[in-house]
């Protein structure tokens, strides 16, 4: 579209400065390529705090490792409290007897067993 002639050269820097007015029926495409990008950003942004590998399922992660550390921790103590426990019993004839003694109930040649079971007062 040429700019109208106008009589008077300043008239003309105006109409000439002025942006052109949309026409009918064209779409304003800046506005459009403003809200698709807003409408993406939107998008990538839920995705990166509760998507699949979002923040919340990382802070889930971090926690089931924590707790999944401790158990492994308290399983390696038990662990290697156990080991020791079996290591006892191969090597240790008093640790044999003791065990022999309170699980089992045995008793030497000679000695006399006592069970002393705790009955409720009655009222």
């Amino acid at each position: 579209m040429l700019p109208r002639r106008m009589g008077n050269r300043a008239d003309q820097a105006t109409v000439m400065a002025a942006p052109p007015l949309p026409r009918r029926g064209e779409r304003p495409t800046r506005r459009r390529l403003q809200l698709v990008i807003l409408f993406i950003s939107t998008v990538i942004l839920a995705e990166a705090v509760v998507g699949q590998r979002g923040l919340v399922e990382s802070y889930r992660a971090r926690q089931q490792y924590r707790a999944l550390e401790a158990q492994v921790q308290t399983l390696e103590a038990e662990n290697a409290r156990l080991r020791e426990e079996a290591r006892r019993l191969r090597e240790d004839p008093a640790a044999i007897e003791r065990i022999a003694r309170q699980e089992l109930g045995l008793a030497r040649p000679g000695e006399v067993v006592v069970l002393v079971k705790s009955i409720p007062p009655t009222k």
